[in-house]
């Protein structure tokens, strides 16, 4: 029997274009007309943001190692130099599609709906004088021309910033070059008449919306900027600039103060993408290209609109929820249900495990333990992990409540959460000058951990309560983040959570925990180990398979490993929403692999590994993928469900059905494509996401 080669690099995808692939599958919820029209537009914005993000992160990361030299080929045998000419090719492809959805597919339904998206030259007579008022009366005193000559150097331009390049001409005929920065801090899309977007005073909501485009009325109204000059051209242009900032935590004294100045060094790291409008011709360009620093392989040429993220503006104020997916409600689990007294909480937990399943159960216990918490006269100490908790977080006001009240508080707040620095940096700061216990994490790792801990004094003793969770603490995301979170008050995981705590906050090296698997300790080696015993079974003969269903699958050695398994006999099904790095179904190597991806209403964000371990089934949730940065360099907890009533209802009544989906599920093939699943000739269309919503 032939041995193959599991480390080989044609068993692995490139994870750069397997994230790529993911852009490509939100793209077609955008075209897909199943789905409300406002929605499809969400969806559409919501790839301009992560395309964004892309090569703020991945694509910067790639240029920093061709500059630097390195020739380190990744697992699937390309080297840092062949990944950045694959993205390149495959995003250009994917920024065609997008713009083609918006022009050809969106726009003209929208237009029907009665949302009109105006370009400026097709404004009726009326319509431009309201945009030009608007120009006058808000605009005009908040742009900045910057002229480009010897005595005006060329402008920093910002990150993700939409500016337009003006050519203007003097009396005696010579061109100049000036810039023009769209103000991020206007609408993108300028409501035509006042009533555009929202209700109106009578509280009614018009049918019709108008909008048009900023840089357009801008563009139009250039000449009140260059009195006695000649406006000759304005060509839009965008650039997308290196945010990934690296910090040397051993060398700073203050890890508050050394964020905040990478995050004011943040804006002028190198441009990684210049996006600009066809029109412009090749001399601008190549005075644009020379002081922004870049090649033709990073200049993006695209039709309007520039900046996808934009159309979220769109969604968010057209009152049209006749567009939009249904209001859902979502449920309270059982045990929760008939509490009269914030203090009932801790009864109810008591009781048994409570487990939540969101967005379709309420986010609102959460918010309730911690308000119970902060005002139970008995509970002694709050400590929690904070990584993301939004702009407005009611967790965080809890935890002030807490110690205005006189309890412990110490919070773990996570300064490193990429782009939630700043809002993180500042609940810190709140969180100190109130008097919490607030430290910023282990130095070389960031904690990603979702741990609440409530010690109750209870008699003579106490108790702990834990909440632990596969998604952030922030109440906005889990109305669309699909997530698991439980409330425990076993006392080996309250003893975990200790020892996990004094892990983050002091100096404890501690290297072994009762029943949680904490990462980068022992997190690994656990995962590990629970594979290999499925694959002693299979090969004793017995009941053998994997369910894992997380974010993204880019470990090389946890891949190994499954392949190892699927040789064995083991099944694997992995409902893996992001990245994946495997390659199923190849003979004598994954055949008794699937993949499956499910893109739909809500962000599937859960964690979840389960193991049929010949009959005795066990699961375990965690906020980690199976990813080196989760394994090696952040702290994680993966945690056990040990109620045999919610190991069943997982296993038949959340994984199985995710198998029955049959209109957001894609399958993943083994060249790195993916195949829609569709329903066949007999079958219901099956979403599981609107299952889970009426069950």
């Amino acid at each position: 029997m032939t041995v193959i080669d599991l480390s080989a690099p044609s068993l692995y995808i490139n994870r750069e274009l397997s994230m790529l692939e993911f852009q490509r599958r939100v793209l077609e919820e955008a075209r897909d007309e199943s789905n409300p029209l406002l929605e499809r537009l969400k969806f559409l914005a919501i790839f301009g943001s992560n395309m964004d993000e892309f090569f703020m992160v991945r694509v910067s990361g790639i240029r920093k190692q061709v500059e630097a030299g390195v020739l380190e080929i990744s697992p699937d045998g390309m080297t840092p130099r062949d990944e950045l000419a694959a993205i390149r090719k495959l995003a250009q492809e994917l920024y065609q599609d997008a713009q083609q959805c918006f022009q050809r597919k969106l726009l003209p339904k929208l237009e029907k709906a009665g949302i009109h998206v105006l370009e400026y030259q097709k404004l009726s007579k009326v319509q431009k004088e309201r945009a030009d008022k608007y120009f006058r009366d808000v605009v005009y005193p908040v742009l900045t021309p910057l002229a480009l000559d010897p005595g005006h150097p060329f402008p920093h331009i910002s990150n993700m910033s939409l500016n337009l390049a003006i050519v203007i001409r003097d009396k005696k005929g010579n061109e100049k070059f000036a810039r023009l920065k769209m103000p991020g801090t206007l609408p993108r899309l300028i409501p035509v008449k006042r009533s555009s977007g929202s209700a109106r005073k009578d509280g009614t909501i018009p049918h019709h919306h108008y909008f048009v485009w900023l840089e357009q009325v801008v563009a139009a109204n250039l000449q009140d900027l260059f009195p006695g000059l000649e406006v000759a051209a304005a060509y839009p242009f965008r650039v997308v600039r290196d945010a990934d900032v690296e910090i040397q935590e051993l060398e700073a004294d203050d890890l508050l103060e050394t964020m905040q100045q990478s995050i004011r060094r943040r804006k002028f790291l190198s441009v990684v993408q210049m996006a600009m409008h066809t029109t412009m011709p090749d001399e601008v360009r190549g005075l644009l290209m020379e002081n922004l620093e870049v090649t033709s392989n990073d200049v993006y040429v695209l039709n309007h609109p520039l900046g996808f993220a934009h159309l979220m503006e769109l969604y968010n104020n057209v009152e049209r929820h006749d567009l939009k997916y249904p209001p859902y409600k979502p449920r309270t689990p059982k045990a929760l249900r008939f509490i009269e007294k914030p203090g009932d909480i801790f009864e109810a937990i008591r009781a048994g495990n409570i487990l939540l399943h969101h967005p379709y159960d309420s986010f609102a216990p959460v918010i309730d333990f911690l308000n119970a918490a902060a005002r139970d006269p008995d509970v002694l100490a709050i400590k929690q992990t904070v990584y993301r908790v939004g702009s407005n977080a009611p967790v965080v006001a809890a935890l002030l409540e807490a110690v205005e009240r006189g309890k412990q508080v110490a919070v773990l707040v996570e300064l490193k959460a990429r782009f939630d620095e700043e809002s993180n940096i500042g609940w810190a700061r709140a969180l100190e000058q109130a008097g919490v216990h607030v430290v910023y994490g282990l130095v070389g790792l960031k904690t990603h951990c979702k741990t609440t801990m409530v010690v109750h004094k209870e008699g003579e003793g106490i108790r702990r309560y834990l909440h632990l969770a596969t998604g952030n603490y922030n109440a906005v995301t889990s109305r669309i983040y699909e997530d698991f979170g439980m409330f425990t008050c076993d006392e080996d995981m309250g003893a975990d959570a200790t020892d996990l705590f004094n892990y983050l906050t002091g100096y404890s090296t501690k290297q072994s925990y009762r029943k949680l698997l904490v990462a980068p300790v022992n997190l690994r080696e656990n995962i590990e180990a629970l594979i290999k015993r499925e694959i002693e079974h299979a090969r004793a003969g017995q009941n053998a398979r994997l369910i894992f269903k997380m974010n993204s699958l880019v470990d090389k050695g946890m891949i190994q490993l499954l392949y190892e398994a699927s040789q064995a006999g083991v099944k694997a099904d992995l409902l893996v929403r992001g990245m994946c790095c495997l390659r199923p179904g190849i003979k004598g190597v994954s055949e008794n692999i699937r993949v499956i991806s499910v893109v739909g209403r809500y962000l599937e964000h859960s964690r979840l590994y389960y193991f049929q371990n010949n009959g005795e089934e066990e699961i375990y949730l965690g906020s980690a993928d199976l990813m080196p940065r989760n394994l090696n360099h952040r702290v994680e907890v993966v945690f056990p469900v040990e109620d045999k009533k919610h190991i069943r209802y997982l296993r038949a009544k959340v994984l199985e059905v995710y198998f029955k989906d049959n209109i957001r599920a894609r399958f993943l093939n083994a060249d790195g494509s993916y195949t829609r699943a569709a329903p066949n000739s007999d079958d219901k269309p099956f979403d599981v996401q609107s299952h889970l919503i009426g069950n």
